[in-house]
């Protein structure tokens, strides 16, 4: 609800107090209520959805009534636990665990208070449905999104080319906190208030009769985040990623620090160091949707080139000279490249900036270049960390 839909409300309602509590029974109290968050929360809803092509809206969820002594009942009540055993049925049909159950309904209470909402808000115009999912994102059409069993389907299992993609899409889905997992299908740019809903997911689902220890019972195929397509639009020919990754994370989310090296003598770039850094800032903060699946060209520009000359990330590391390789160091110079095997052809090379943090697309906004740690597209994506190279680009021009 933005701040229009919250102040016509208010007129309705003809100057009913805005404060009151959520343990009232009747509808009417559990609308002034979500219009009074609204109200004060629209700054952080609006951010959140702007930036998030897969329908995240940073709002608060439903209040699980720890303040109030109560707790949200009534009608409300009975469509989130309908919604509730729609999602729970579709994962346990698709042989996902309870688990799978646990991630959908902190999503969904996150997204919409696991109401069908039909509408999304000033940022999001087009999100619809429990998830929030958008039309124009590739998530289905806005009546599909509106059936709630369409779209937990389409939240578990993504579409069939990996693109949305799902929960089953993300590596290691199982072993990773839900709020983070939840995080890895929708991409919001304030991941953290997924695990707040935790405590309320597991009371909506105990009032279903929801069993979130339920183990499960099909190994779903695994398509892992969707990495790039081809840097500067180059296809190049199949070939093996980086011999000896072997596509298994090593230990994600241990730090990284900045190492003293220099660059070689034939490193020449038409931008300084100094500059590539800063340019690679400056597009963080002010840049557009230029970058989606584009991480080589994203960083052949940052170090002044027009294109890289190459197809793919991982090809780029691959045809590094040997001396400039720096296989699994986790110390590299401000201004390095970065590389990770995703699983996908392509791979994944990002800018360090330094202070463990790199320069990235489609992270946090897809086609956005966002600033993060550099171990996110570990924990994130569930990638493998291959190694650093300085930025040399023979074939760049």
């Amino acid at each position: 609800m933005d701040g229009r839909d919250a102040l016509r409300a208010l007129t309705n309602l003809g100057g009913t107090a805005l404060k009151l509590k959520i343990g009232g029974i009747t509808l009417l109290a559990f609308i002034v209520t979500m219009v009074f968050v609204g109200l004060f929360t629209g700054g952080m809803g609006g951010s959140a959805n702007a930036s998030n092509p897969c329908g995240g809206r940073g709002t608060p969820g439903v209040d699980d009534g720890n303040a109030g002594g109560g707790g949200v009942s009534g009608p409300i009540r009975q469509q989130q636990i309908e919604h509730a055993k729609i999602i729970d049925k579709v994962a346990a049909d698709g042989g996902l665990s309870g688990f799978a159950t646990l991630i959908g309904l902190m999503t969904a209470l996150q997204e919409s208070t696991l109401l069908n909402v039909d509408h999304g808000d000033q940022a999001g115009p087009d999100s619809r449905g429990l998830f929030q999912q958008r039309p124009s994102q590739g998530w289905g059409t806005e009546e599909q999104i509106m059936q709630p069993t369409y779209a937990a389907k389409m939240f578990f299992f993504g579409d069939e080319d990996g693109s949305p993609r799902g929960l089953v899409d993300v590596r290691n889905w199982e072993s990773m906190d839900p709020g983070r997992a939840a995080q890895a299908v929708q991409i919001s740019a304030h991941p953290d208030l997924y695990a707040g809903q935790e405590d309320a997911a597991r009371k909506v689902a105990a009032e279903a009769g929801i069993d979130l220890e339920r183990r499960g019972t099909t190994e779903k195929p695994d398509r892992q985040n969707p990495g790039d397509d081809g840097s500067n639009g180059d296809q190049g020919d199949e070939k093996e990623c980086y011999p000896g990754s072997g596509g298994k994370p090593g230990k994600p989310g241990d730090p990284f620090y900045d190492g003293a090296a220099g660059w070689p003598e034939e490193v020449k770039n038409p931008r300084s160091n100094e500059d590539a850094i800063r340019w690679a800032e400056e597009e963080a903060r002010t840049g557009g949707k230029d970058w989606y699946r584009m991480c080589l060209a994203f960083v052949a520009v940052v170090h002044g080139w027009n294109y890289s000359g190459t197809g793919y990330a991982i090809d780029h590391y691959q045809e590094m000279p040997a001396s400039m390789k720096h296989d699994k160091d986790r110390n590299p110079p401000p201004g390095a490249l970065m590389y990770w095997d995703t699983g996908q052809r392509a791979g994944h090379v990002a800018v360090y900036l330094g202070d463990g943090k790199i320069a990235s697309n489609d992270i946090r906004r897809p086609g956005y270049i966002d600033v993060v740690p550099a171990s996110d597209i570990e924990t994130v994506w569930g990638a493998t960390y291959l190694g650093w190279a300085p930025p040399y680009f023979p074939k760049g021009g």
